[in-house]
């Protein structure tokens, strides 16, 4: 594996001198770091049963690499005096996880916390070897802030569920993140109770196909900053911000969705928000849209004049519960495909709909009834 890239941008060479005089003498790894400033590349070396053989490293040799360099450094604060996991370790990939219980530098193998414990934080690094940290903090209900150190490494490709069901979780610090290979982030804040701002600003999404379920359930959110997300490549949002109750605005100006096929519950229930500009979406692809934007009581007008609708064959309470509305276009609306429209205007106030009847002969009056 070629490091130029990596290296160049997170140590330059001061910093790989200072680290070769903190390694003994001895030490092979140090014999690394020589070849990495002479050469700027190496191949990472993998700790295996094999290894002592190869290059007789020991595991103590290489966990001062991976602490060093290669590893994601993540520090945890946990409530005090309640019981439960802090983190979900992976059995065949243990040996890739060191935990710390506050300053104690003995590492401890268990990923969960005892009621009589009173630890101020916890210290997690987590190795080089694992590429995915899906579900890494799912449902790990004793935590309340976490904050990450040290993120160097480009080789992490899945997030999937990473603090998903984090109900306590109060702060998340994710300026050090590194996103960049990362495909999948289906449900990543997914009921994430606490959460009342998030700032994802760091957040490189070049390489992410899937966001269905991303912040489904942050009831508590009032502040999320996507202004830097690249969706480019994203093929589901379904239920993205499903349950976003406490959002009074979303900017999605950033947002492209010309390869996106399913848009259901995108907006489900986000009932703060009063306006909401999809100007710049792309719905070519798009084949479902039932409850985009159902519960979303606040919205008094939208303006879909550029949706196109040419694929979509489900609309059904696309606007259920819309109850604050007052103005929209559908000018461009193609629905010779869709085959169900029921209740898509079900509980707009009756002004409203008899509005949309004589506005848009296109829409069945099925669109109009009651479940």
């Amino acid at each position: 594996m070629n490091f130029n890239s990596e290296l160049s941008n997170e140590i330059e060479n001061q910093k790989i001198k200072n680290i070769l005089k903190n390694l003994k003498s001895n030490c092979i790894l140090k014999k690394l770091f020589y070849h990495l400033l002479k050469n700027k590349s190496f191949e990472i070396i993998k700790y295996n049963n094999n290894i002592k053989n190869r290059m007789n490293i020991s595991i103590k040799d290489y966990k001062e690499y991976s602490e060093i360099y290669s590893s994601i450094e993540i520090e945890i604060k946990p409530i005090n005096n309640k019981y439960g996991k802090f983190i979900n370790i992976n059995k065949e990939n243990e040996i890739y996880y060191h935990i710390y219980f506050t300053d104690n530098k003995e590492e401890i193998k268990r990923h969960y916390i005892n009621e009589s414990e009173n630890e101020i934080k916890i210290k997690i690094i987590i190795d080089y070897q694992v590429k995915s940290i899906e579900k890494l903090f799912k449902d790990c209900e004793c935590i309340e802030y976490i904050y990450f150190k040290k993120f160097y490494r480009n080789n992490i490709n899945n997030m999937r569920d990473m603090f998903s069901g984090c109900s306590s979780l109060k702060e998340l610090k994710l300026l050090n993140f590194n996103t960049n290979n990362v495909t999948d982030m289906e449900s990543m804040f997914e009921e994430c109770y606490s959460l009342i701002k998030l700032n994802l600003s760091t957040f490189n999404t070049n390489n992410v196909t899937n966001m269905r379920y991303m912040f489904k359930g942050c009831s508590s959110l009032k502040e999320l900053d996507l202004s830097n997300f690249n969706t480019n490549k994203v093929i589901n949002m379904k239920s993205m911000f499903d349950g976003c109750s406490s959002l009074k605005e979303l900017n999605l100006s950033s947002f492209y969705t010309n390869n996106v096929t399913d848009m259901r519950f995108m907006f489900w229930v986000c009932s703060s928000l009063k306006e909401l500009n999809l100007c710049n979406f792309i719905t070519n692809k798009v084949t479902k849209m039932s409850g985009m934007f159902q519960g979303c009581s606040s919205l008094t007008k939208i303006n879909l004049s550029k949706f196109n609708t040419n694929n979509v064959t489900d609309m059904g309470y696309i606007f259920y519960g819309c109850s604050s509305l007052t103005e929209i276009n559908l000018s461009n609306f193609n629905t010779n495909n869709v085959t169900n429209m029921f209740g898509m205007f079900e509980g707009c106030s009756i002004q409203f709909q008899n509005k949309i009847r004589l506005q848009y002969k296109n829409i069945k009056e099925e669109a109009f009834n009651k479940h």
